[in-house]
């Protein structure tokens, strides 16, 4: 969460314990940082009392993952102590992301260069508590089995209330792929793409509060508000699903540390048995022929994207942002942002709020229950702790 993350400093230290086994292989762990400035000086890791590591800014005003070896012999089987910390006085040099909603914490903050913890009054404010974003990969054990996907308890009084406010076509018994493009086109038009570079008050994942929230370009406390990719698929997947059309929320990106990244939507369509592509940001599907396509296949027609692509009237109100048309044309149009895809396991965004993640990269993704392709764990996602193969995205609901 960048609003309130932990900020490092020589006497402001963060400690993460994990437990791990015995390993005889080097590990990685997998830092989730910022640093303020070009030159804020190293951030030093130190693993169970021995620093490791003194890393410099590459990325400097951007978070990013840094993937740091470990040493086999400086780990040990049970608890391991990782503790992060700069040169810097003031709260000038890094900054450490936290994951909040944590109700025991295995991080802790200190102020007096590490002679004293606590799991609790956390980040810059001293105002949270959760989970460093520290994670780390072995070469020993398995990742667990990705969960089952979690549909909308469409009884809900939530799921009720946005029904209501569904267009027309949405709730008849009109063709799938008009009533699909119908809702992408209304979420599409109803507020402007703003990103963290933009706002720093990330909206909720409630589709009635970003449909609000979004148009009214400002939220809790009367603070701009971010409402970007991610919002527009999640709005549509509620949207969806409360007017009996199965979707679900899908990850794509051109790398896990890359501003080429997208959050769209896949909608279930039985008469070509297969979960299709939709943009509800730039309300669009991509198409040849008169087969609507699925993620892998509008990855796999790379260049060739751009004279395939459907656009919806929601386009036009999207374009109307330079940053959007900048994105249209170097994101989607070049099919640089759909080489990895993923996806998000829960479809119940109305009735269990408390499971969606607080807060969302724009340059890269942090999510721990993110499900990734199997092919991606060796291509720079180790951090993460759900892969699947084929069959599991492809599967039907």
């Amino acid at each position: 969460m960048r609003a309130l993350s932990e900020e490092l400093t020589r006497f402001r230290r963060a400690r993460k314990v994990l437990e791990l086994p015995k390993t005889t292989d080097p590990a990685h762990l997998h830092v989730l940082a910022r640093a303020h400035a070009p030159d804020p000086g190293p951030l030093h890791v130190a693993v169970n009392g021995g620093t490791i590591e003194s890393k410099e800014a590459t990325t400097p005003g951007t978070w990013h993952w840094i993937d740091i070896a470990v040493p086999p012999d400086q780990l040990t089987a049970g608890e391991n102590v990782i503790d992060l910390w700069t040169d810097t006085s003031a709260m000038t040099g890094w900054s450490l992301a936290m994951e909040p909603g944590h109700a025991e914490p295995a991080s802790y903050a200190s102020d007096d260069e590490g002679h004293t913890w606590r799991n609790g009054q956390m980040g810059c404010l001293n105002a949270n508590r959760g989970e460093y974003v520290v994670r780390a990969r072995l070469a020993e054990g398995e990742d667990p089995a990705p969960p089952a996907f979690v549909n909308e308890d469409l009884s809900h009084a939530k799921a009720k209330a946005l029904r209501a406010r569904l267009p027309a076509v949405a709730l008849t018994d009109a063709p799938l792929y008009e009533r699909v493009r119908a809702i992408s086109a209304w979420i599409a038009g109803s507020f402007e793409h703003r990103g963290s570079d933009r706002a720093a008050l990330y909206a909720p994942w409630d589709a009635e509060t970003i449909l609000a929230w979004g148009a009214a370009a400002m939220g809790q406390g009367g603070h701009p508000t971010v409402t970007m990719c991610v919002h527009f698929a999640v709005a549509f997947v509620s949207a969806c699903q409360v007017a009996g059309i199965t979707a679900r929320c899908a990850v794509t990106t051109a790398n896990v540390d890359s501003g080429n990244g997208h959050f769209v939507s896949e909608v279930w369509f039985p008469s070509l048995n297969k979960w299709v592509m939709v943009d509800p940001n730039m309300d669009y599907v991509v198409c040849v022929g008169d087969n609507l396509l699925s993620l892998p296949e509008v990855h796999a027609l790379g260049s060739a994207i751009k004279k395939h692509i459907v656009y919806g009237p929601g386009t036009e109100y999207q374009k109307q942002y330079e940053h959007m048309r900048l994105f249209l044309e170097n994101g989607i149009e070049s099919n640089t942002c759909f080489k990895y895809r993923g996806l998000w396991p829960r479809g119940d965004l109305l009735s269990n709020p408390r499971f969606s993640p607080p807060d969302h990269g724009s340059l890269n993704y942090c999510e721990t229950d993110i499900v990734w392709e199997s092919r991606n764990l060796h291509e720079g996602f180790g951090m993460f702790r759900y892969f699947a193969k084929d069959d599991y995205f492809s599967a039907a609901p």
